[in-house]
């Protein structure tokens, strides 16, 4: 059906010839599991996902303590979409709750000796990851256990949400320890009256959490690994100094044993275990990784011993057809009963595409194009016709083998290209950056572009530099580590200049490794360092940061005498523009010698102001950033925060006028 309203069939076309969006990697990664992830059509393999939906559902209300702990086993061929369900389960609790999520990649496991140990360190990780309330799936268990304390000191106690406690948490521990008492002490204690099975320490690492200055080093001990004698004091946590990871691997079953119930007395909890077909990996009993994580899985469902009030713990273990056929079904001691409990000993099998889920899949993927472009297509699943993906779905293909097919067959019916070259040019530049989006951050492709635009003007002097050659070899190259994109080298006043220019429009961790390098001179063989990065990004830099320090040696005449390039858009677009149809020379029927041609009658980089701006005279003058902490810093000294020094009594009766 035509839509009236649909956006011009140019702005569609120059969008589907300047991104594919089939293109980016089809095999789901862990990234993908508890990042944004890949679209998911709900309905395909529903009845996968809602098996396991259905086993969270029987655990939480089973009112027997041996339901408490049930599992699944999920086959499917390479591709067809495991993983994927994986994802759906993780993002559908984010969004909707009502369980705890762990995510157990086995590709990361590098020693199956150490399995037990591995698997406590996921636990670690996974629960580290946001949950339904906006707070790491450890804060929201923290929060519940807190709250149960807070209720044992005074039944009438309030209940605090996760947000709450984490904004008042550190600025009580403090107040507290003003005192010469210790709020942790007496709430774990509280709280360990309320689980008097539970590891003590376990509980006080898992309120810790709530902490946002010790909540790291607290997720750190509940992995296994050891902590400095004095933070380890300072938490009342055992330091695990000196172990073995064969120490660790002992303890480990224990560990997981007590995190797992003290996690599912508050939610139920979803085990993931992926990828567990992994070659050429194996313990030295030689046992491959399919029987070691079967193993694994067997003993977590015979020793969580539930109690009638816990919500429950699903097991679940994604693999290949032939993996469950020739390593687990054949195992002894009924392995593969324990990997299928709730199926009674029988693995879900997930589907292949049909003409169906074909146009679903393509409708859901072209929607996030479209709409992230603020494009409206005339046809929802343009530029492929209805017919086309239903006879190509009666092939019944694996997910990725869908997305590779939508990859090769994804564009347009070019009309006829103008007979001039110069026009063909022209309507290249208008398409191509009519088509550029999100680029901004992109540094990859802003650093390709200048250096183009660098290259199209060697032999000549721009702001007095003479361009003689552009270079992406970096050396030593370990050490530049992809920090510097590239130099552009050439004579200023009769002497060599070798300019290293960086862009970086990431984070200011990344900020940092960058600026140490384009500040020396000496190992990367430069006479100055250019650094491009939008104004508004460098101006939320603080003074007392890092990269501040390092921008002002970089920048300063005194010291380094390099500059800071301002990205802006308007100027770094025709760059990328021109950057573009020189790659994509051919599908305008063009030459590279053309390009650079039009480019130079035109002149499209030589008056480039970002261009010029890099080779001219640094001015040495460090711009305005963010001075947040100086004004906070001089607003305490003037206000200094109260601190309440009288004695408080060991029931914590005026505990919540704190809270």
């Amino acid at each position: 059906m035509e839509n009236s309203a649909a956006s011009p069939i140019e702005a569609l076309d120059a969008a589907i010839q300047s991104h594919n969006p089939f293109s980016k990697t089809r095999i789901v990664t862990e990234q993908d599991v508890w990042g944004k992830g890949f679209p998911d059509v709900p309905t395909l393999n529903k009845h996968a996902s809602d098996a396991v939906f259905q086993a969270v559902e029987q655990v939480r209300t089973s009112q027997s303590s041996q339901e408490k702990v049930t599992s699944l086993a999920i086959t499917a061929q390479p591709g067809v979409g495991k993983s994927h369900i994986l994802s759906r389960l993780r993002h559908r609790l984010e969004r909707d709750g009502g369980a705890a999520f762990v995510y157990a990649s086995v590709n990361n496991y590098t020693d199956l000796n150490l399995i037990k140990y591995q698997f406590q360190q996921t636990l670690a990780n996974s629960f580290s990851y946001t949950a339904n309330q906006g707070v790491m799936q450890w804060q929201e268990v923290a929060s519940a256990m807190a709250n149960e304390g807070l209720k044992a000191i005074n039944a009438d106690a309030p209940s605090l949400s996760p947000a709450n406690l984490l904004d008042r948490f550190d600025k009580v521990c403090a107040s507290w320890a003003t005192k010469n008492k210790s709020f942790m002490n007496t709430l774990s204690q509280k709280v360990c009256q309320t689980k008097p099975n539970a590891d003590p320490y376990i509980i006080r690492a898992v309120l810790w959490t709530l902490s946002k200055i010790q909540s790291a080093f607290a997720i750190r001990w509940l992995s296994g690994e050891e902590l400095d004698k004095s933070k380890a004091d300072e938490l009342g946590l055992p330091a695990n100094y000196g172990k073995t990871n064969q120490d660790r691997e002992a303890e480990a079953l224990n560990n997981v044993q007590q995190i797992l119930n003290l996690v599912s007395y508050y939610n139920p909890v979803i085990i993931c275990f992926d990828e567990i077909d992994v070659k050429n990996n194996s313990t030295d009993d030689g046992l491959p990784t399919e029987m070691v994580i079967a193993d694994l899985v067997k003993r977590l469902h015979d020793t969580l011993h539930q109690s009638e009030l816990g919500q429950g713990i699903v097991i679940l273990t994604v693999m290949l057809p032939d993996t469950w056929k020739q390593k687990i079904k054949p195992m002894s001691g009924g392995t593969p009963a324990r990997l299928s409990t709730h199926t009674k000993g029988k693995p879900i099998e997930l589907n292949f595409l049909d003409s169906n889920s074909m146009i679903e899949i393509v409708t859901l993927w072209l929607k996030d194009f479209y709409e992230f472009r603020n494009l409206k297509p005339h046809t929802q699943l343009y530029p492929f016709e209805e017919n086309q993906l239903k006879e190509y779905g009666k092939n019944k293909p694996a997910v990725r083998e869908a997305l590779t097919w939508c990859e090769e067959n994804f564009k347009v019916s070019r009309p006829a290209l103008p007979e001039d070259p110069l026009e063909r040019f022209e309507l290249a530049l208008r398409e191509l950056e009519s088509g550029l989006v999100d680029y901004m951050e992109n540094n990859s492709i802003i650093a390709k572009a200048l250096c183009f635009g660098f290259e199209t003007l060697k032999g000549q002097s721009i702001e007095g530099v003479m361009i003689e050659e552009v270079t992406t070899e970096i050396k030593p190259k370990a050490q530049n580590n992809d920090c510097i994109n590239f130099k552009v080298i050439g004579t200023e006043n009769g002497k060599v200049v070798k300019i290293g220019i960086a862009v970086m429009q990431s984070s200011q961790n990344e900020l940092v490794a960058v600026l140490k390098r384009l500040i020396d001179y000496e190992k990367f063989d430069l006479t100055r360092g250019c650094l491009v990065r939008s104004q508004s990004k460098i101006e939320r830099i603080k003074k007392t940061a890092q990269a501040y320090k390092l921008l002002e040696k970089l920048v300063s005449p005194q010291d380094r005498g390099g500059e800071i390039a301002d990205l802006i858009e308007e100027q770094i677009k025709p760059l990328i523009a021109v950057y573009s149809a020189c790659r994509k020379c051919r599908d305008y029927n063009l030459t590279e010698d053309q390009v650079f041609d039009f480019i130079s009658q035109k002149q499209l980089t030589f008056d480039n102001p970002l261009l010029r701006e890099i080779l001219s005279d640094p001015s040495g003058i460090m711009p305005v950033v963010d001075d947040e902490d100086e004004r906070q810093l001089l607003e305490d000294l003037l206000n200094p925060p109260a601190i309440d020094n009288t004695d408080e009594s060991d029931d914590l009766s005026d505990l919540f006028s704190e809270l």
